[in-house]
């Protein structure tokens, strides 16, 4: 039976893990996204099981998921073209604005920090300014999570029973959720023990 004189990897998924998500599990999921490339070969359409993709004519762009283009580049049969928002200069206007308003504000992508991280490491050759950009989506990684932090801290010191917060990424939510479940637990157990006590005065009245 023949076939493309090269293989093409499925990713294959991941069972969930307890209690949360690892980031393997979130560069995973983001691998899906579609990314545009510049193939130079050609072949024709390839049928696999998220969908059809092709054909591949050399030198004419087109989308593919991110494992795709990946495994692509480093076959050295694409380049691979950054996503619009990868630009210093709209990064920049993204961080100040992250840095300047309490609430969260709405990211180019669910999953922004991955797609830099993927695509600075496996094509920053193809990727203008790359040094600049990885610092950039760290900067505002770092201003989101320290929002983030200070959410949290404040949900469980003031006791609060539920809360909202918008505009938030899969990773970000990923990185304190387990600092989260652990805070709510410990008031869980705080207010359990309380019960017993409280119940004993009411009785005395």
């Amino acid at each position: 039976m023949g076939g493309a004189p090269w293989a093409v990897p499925v990713p294959v998924p991941i069972p969930p893990a307890a209690p949360g998500m690892d980031p393997a599990e979130a560069e995973f999921l983001a691998e899906k996204e579609l990314v545009t490339i510049v193939p130079n070969f050609s072949l024709d359409r390839i049928y696999l099981i998220g969908g059809d993709l092709g054909p591949f004519n050399p030198g004419l762009p087109m989308e593919v998921p991110l494992w795709l283009a990946i495994n692509l580049k480093q076959r050295q049969k694409c380049r691979l073209i950054p996503p619009e928002w990868m630009d210093v200069e709209k990064l920049e206007a993204i961080r100040d604005q992250e840095r300047k308003e309490d609430t969260f504000t709405p990211m180019p992508s669910p999953y922004y920090m991955e797609l830099t991280k993927l695509l600075l490491n496996y094509a920053s050759d193809n990727i203008p300014r790359a040094d600049e950009i990885r610092t950039l989506v760290k900067d505002t990684w770092d201003t989101r999570i320290a929002k983030l932090r200070l959410s949290a801290d404040s949900f469980v010191r003031q006791q609060e029973a539920h809360a909202k917060l918008d505009n938030l990424t899969l990773m970000e939510i990923n990185t304190t959720g387990t600092f989260l479940t652990q805070a709510l637990d410990h008031m869980y157990k705080l207010r359990t023990s309380l019960q017993p006590g409280e119940s004993a005065q009411s009785q005395d009245f």
